[in-house]
C-alpha cells in the first residue's frame, strides 16, 4: 500500500466548501501516479516510448465529505496485474481524525500510442508484480 497526501484547496470544492465529487478521481490519479513513480515506473517517460495507461473503469463510493482546508491521505494499492490490465484500489482518509471518506477503484489498460491494447511491458511487470495486494 502506498500513501499520498493531498491538501484540499478552495478550487477543489463546490459552493458549500465540500469537495466536488468528481475531484476524487483527480485525487486517485495523483496518488496512482505518485505510487508508480515511487516504484520506478514513470508514466510520462513510458508515454514517450509509446506505452500509455488509460482508465477503462472507475468506481467511487462516498462515505463522508472532505471540506476546504482538509489534509487527506489516499491509500493506493495494485490489486491485479495481468496481460494488458492493471487494477488499483483507493481509500481516502482525513488525516485530522482518520475518518474514511471515500473508497474507489480503477482498471487501467495498457495501450499503444494509437490506443490499441498491448501487453504491459516486462520491465513494468517486474517492478510492480511484487507489490500486488489482493
Amino acid at each position: 500500500m502506498f500513501k499520498a497526501v493531498i491538501d484540499v484547496y478552495y478550487e477543489d470544492t463546490d459552493c458549500g466548501g465540500v469537495v466536488y465529487y468528481a475531484n476524487y478521481l483527480k485525487y486517485f490519479e495523483r496518488a496512482r501516479t505518485q505510487m508508480l513513480i515511487h516504484h520506478g515506473v514513470n508514466p510520462a517517460e513510458w508515454m514517450k516510448k509509446g506505452v500509455v495507461f488509460t482508465v477503462v473503469k472507475a468506481e467511487v463510493e462516498y462515505k463522508a465529505p472532505a471540506v476546504y482546508g482538509d489534509n487527506l491521505s489516499v491509500e493506493t494499492k495494485i490489486t491485479r496485474l495481468k496481460g494488458a490490465r492493471v487494477s488499483f484500489s483507493y481509500r481516502v482518509m482525513r488525516n485530522a481524525d482518520g475518518q474514511a471518506l471515500v473508497t474507489g477503484a480503477t482498471d487501467m489498460a495498457c495501450v499503444s500510442e494509437k490506443m490499441r491494447p498491448m501487453p504491459i511491458p516486462e520491465e513494468i511487470m517486474g517492478r510492480l508484480s511484487n507489490i500486488v495486494e489482493a
